[in-house]
């Protein structure tokens, strides 16, 4: 019995002007989805990105206070790679993030912030698909993300907030989640492909400790097999995959 075909990808929403991205670490926007912010940025969009910590658990041959600021130089540079000049982190402790209040309201206020109209997180699932597990970091933030969407918008969840000086955001239209072993909607990544590669390239750290495969030829590697697999649901063309959650 022939096994039926996946459904292709529908191209992900263009009527918006802002994103942002809230992720766990350092690098994990550059694994997910940087080529698709570079054709976003070059069509004029505006990008900022969130991350919930500074990544400084994450090289196990360096200690984290050394750890946290190279890698948040790491994801400056990075990020500028693909048109992306707000970084901002909020310094939750890495790998050890915790799902619940707190880290809601951080990505609540954050939205209110930014006020875009697209949230970008990573993959929030138990696993990648299968039996590959995910990170307690992931899910957390991934989940949290999904939850202040709604949050950011509701002046009595955290009116804290408001006295701040952060009002209602209730303009996020849709959250797209990157890594998804469900998509559903796909950007094309020819255009920003090579600057994707350029851009997970400037973790450079983090990649040697990660593999004694030469650094360019592991990245290009890893986001070209990635991006052509998605071709497969998306017309032929290489491109990034996300599960959108409309709101």
């Amino acid at each position: 019995m022939t096994e039926p075909q996946p459904a292709q990808l529908q191209p992900m929403p263009t009527d918006w002007r802002r994103a942002l991205a809230v992720v766990a670490h350092p690098d994990d926007l550059e694994y997910g989805c940087s080529a698709a912010v570079a054709a976003w940025t070059d069509e004029g969009r505006e990008v900022a990105y969130v991350l919930a910590s500074r990544g400084e658990a994450g090289i196990d041959t360096v200690e984290p206070a050394t750890c946290g600021p190279l890698r948040e130089r790491e994801q400056r540079a990075s990020a500028a790679v693909v048109g992306v000049s707000q970084v901002e982190f909020l310094d939750h402790e890495d790998g050890v993030i915790e799902y619940g209040t707190a880290l809601r309201r951080d990505i609540a206020a954050a939205i209110r912030r930014y006020r875009p109209e697209l949230v970008i997180t990573l993959n929030h699932r138990d696993t990648w698909g299968g039996v590959a597990w995910n990170t307690p970091d992931h899910v957390a933030v991934g989940r949290a993300t999904l939850d202040a969407a709604g949050d950011a918008g509701n002046r009595w969840i955290f009116p804290e907030l408001a006295e701040q000086g952060l009002e209602p955001w209730n303009g996020v239209r849709w959250v797209a989640v990157a890594g998804s072993s469900s998509p559903t909607h796909a950007v094309d990544a020819s255009p920003g492909l090579e600057r994707a590669m350029r851009s997970l390239l400037e973790h450079r750290t983090y990649i040697k400790a990660l593999t004694d495969e030469d650094p360019e030829t592991y990245v290009r590697g890893f986001l070209t097999a990635n991006a052509e697999r998605i071709a497969e649901r998306f017309g032929g063309r290489p491109a990034v995959a996300f599960e959108v959650f409309g709101r």
